[in-house]
């Protein structure tokens, strides 16, 4: 099993004081054990085979926003404390920017997560053409650690960094998509590198950063809305706390 940058330096705590705490409490040395178990379950890294092609889910967990901003398209998808937060490229390109936004901490299932900090990793594409995907801290932990560097070449479904302990990612198209074109619905669940949430055919060429051409019209739809109290938690190589 492959885990994350860091779940070593957050579980390796428990796992050592497990034996210790045994001689004072066989529970405090299980619950410490059982701690220290969770932590690297948190950080863990699976592999993750992309279709052949589309616009990929960037993270597990299930879709939270779709609304319209302007003349583009957002589709924002929350990770609960159970799903994987290695976050991953939803399609091929280079990066542009990646640039850190403070703000505030508030629960990532929320509306006001919109103000939380945040980091921006942002692909080239033509002036018109620029698309984003945004990791999006938490209430809890608040570390985002992101793997690229303006110049990196990515392809769709490669890592682009991890938030620890819950959160929210982000994806903003450019303006030739429409929220018709947007495979997901809100609530869907969804598997980062996996799920397709936009057709390659559905008005935007996913891979163009890479030399396609296709283009489509644009239409103004907005939705939104909040996630159950079951899915709901607290929240969070390169970093930023």
């Amino acid at each position: 099993m492959n885990f994350a940058p860091g779940a070593w330096r957050y579980a390796v705590f428990p796992l050592l004081a497990a034996p210790f705490a045994f001689v004072f409490s066989v529970t405090a040395s299980v619950l410490t054990l059982a701690l220290g178990v969770a932590t690297l379950a948190f950080f863990r890294d699976p592999e993750r085979s992309p279709p052949p092609a589309g616009t990929v889910s960037p993270a597990d967990g299930k879709v939270s926003v779709i609304r319209e901003e302007g003349d583009r398209v957002r589709l924002g998808v929350f990770m609960n404390v159970w799903n994987v937060h290695v976050v991953r490229a939803p399609f091929g390109g280079t990066v542009e920017a990646v640039d850190h936004s403070p703000g505030a901490h508030r629960p990532a299932f929320s509306k006001d997560s919109d103000r939380n900090e945040k980091v921006r990793v942002q692909f080239a594409g033509d002036e018109d053409d620029d698309h984003e995907v945004t990791l999006i801290a938490g209430a809890f932990a608040r570390r985002i650690h992101p793997y690229v560097e303006p110049g990196d070449d990515l392809e769709r479904g490669e890592r682009l960094g991890h938030i620890a302990f819950g959160s929210r990612v982000d994806v903003l198209f450019p303006p030739a998509v429409d929220r018709e074109d947007v495979a997901v619905e809100l609530g869907e669940k969804v598997t980062a590198g996996e799920t397709i949430v936009l057709e390659e055919d559905a008005g935007f060429a996913v891979d163009s950063v890479l030399g396609d051409d296709e283009e489509g019209d644009l239409e103004d739809v907005s939705d939104e809305t909040d996630l159950s109290d079951d899915d709901k938690s607290d929240d969070g190589e390169r970093s930023w706390t």
